[in-house]
């Protein structure tokens, strides 16, 4: 579902005479439906770096990056604004939302960009938000004016509202209460029953031994951390 081939990224710092530096080398590896990797490696070796690479943030400089039958290398934008939309979901750590947007319409608004009814879009919502442990006179505001957790647990929700079969995990579980810690990890167990292919990073060592089928140590692609 995920694959990526001979994958090479360098950064050009422009303030220091245009030096180029290698960042990422020689990435290779694949991730099978319903399996969940996770990156691992030293602060620095790269692994918030290729998960926005494989989201499309960041271009690679050569190489392969598959999601499902598109190569987001060689894909113009409107098609990485579409495998996106509907094909692969991204949990980042910080909540990014447009102010006085009502929480229940940002959990629902992935769904009702792919066409899916309001009633049911606003279903699925409803039913994240009372998993998550958000309280329901908190849905009309705007998740701006949370607290810290509560926009984190207002991202997941809105992440995995619609059932993509791909999904990026940046920290999930971080900062997280046990109780909504434990939601989070069956909210990715869910999602691998059903054939998401996921790639995530845990700090967390006990979620990531939970979720994680196996590991990928991002150190060996990352000539900086191997120096």
């Amino acid at each position: 579902m995920i694959e990526l081939e001979n994958v090479y990224k360098t950064f050009t710092l422009h303030n220091q005479g245009a030096a180029v530096i290698d960042v990422l080398t020689d990435v290779s590896f694949a991730v099978a439906a319903g399996e969940c990797v996770a990156l691992t490696g030293s602060s620095g070796s790269g692994k918030s770096t290729l998960m926005r690479m494989i989201y499309g943030n960041y271009m690679a400089q050569s190489g392969v990056i598959r999601v499902g039958d598109v190569d987001l290398v060689q894909a113009q934008p409107r098609e990485v604004i579409r495998v996106r939309r509907e094909v692969m979901g991204y949990v980042s750590q910080f909540l990014r939302v447009v102010p006085r947007v009502p929480t229940l319409d940002v959990v629902a608004e992935p769904l009702l960009k792919i066409g899916t009814p309001a009633d049911k879009a606003k279903a699925r919502a409803q039913e994240l938000l009372e998993r998550l442990n958000i309280p329901q006179t908190l849905w009309g505001l705007s998740p701006t004016t949370f607290s810290g957790g509560e926009q984190q647990r207002v991202n997941i929700a809105r992440g995995f509202a619609h059932q993509f079969p791909a999904m990026l995990l940046d920290e999930p579980t971080a900062s997280l209460d046990a109780t909504n810690r434990a939601v989070v990890l069956e909210l990715i167990e869910d999602a691998k029953a059903r054939g998401a292919a996921i790639i995530g990073i845990f700090h967390d060592e006990a979620a990531r031994a939970r979720v994680c089928d196996r590991e990928i140590d991002v150190t060996g692609f990352s000539p900086q951390a191997a120096a």
